[in-house]
């Protein structure tokens, strides 16, 4: 069985300090077509569906449809802070290679 992905602490830190729960949203990491490596990341925010797979911690949730958790087998959802800038990240054990955007990625 595919292990679920991860969610740091520091991104459910910055989900609370963005006030996304109390908004009445959730983080969502879904997996589309395209991208220049053949699949994307998108990652909003948005309200929880029914099949979500839902990811909570201290009341701030991260969503994951089920057509993009097999992608997101065992993958890490984190946030970052570095000198170009601040963003949710993912480290996917599943791609085979990605671009230098961090946005795209094959398998």
């Amino acid at each position: 069985m595919n292990l679920p992905p991860k969610v740091t602490d520091r991104a459910f830190a910055r989900l609370s300090e963005i006030g996304a729960a109390a908004d009445g949203h959730a983080l969502r990491v879904a997996v589309e077509g395209g991208g220049c490596s053949g699949f994307q990341y998108e990652i909003k925010l948005d309200r929880a569906e029914t099949d979500d797979l839902v990811i909570e911690k201290d009341g701030e949730k991260v969503l994951v449809d089920q057509v993009s958790l097999p992608f997101l087998a065992g993958a890490i959802i984190d946030f970052t802070e570095e000198l170009i800038g601040a963003r949710f990240t993912i480290e996917n054990p599943n791609a085979t290679s990605s671009c230098g955007c961090g946005t795209s990625f094959a398998m």
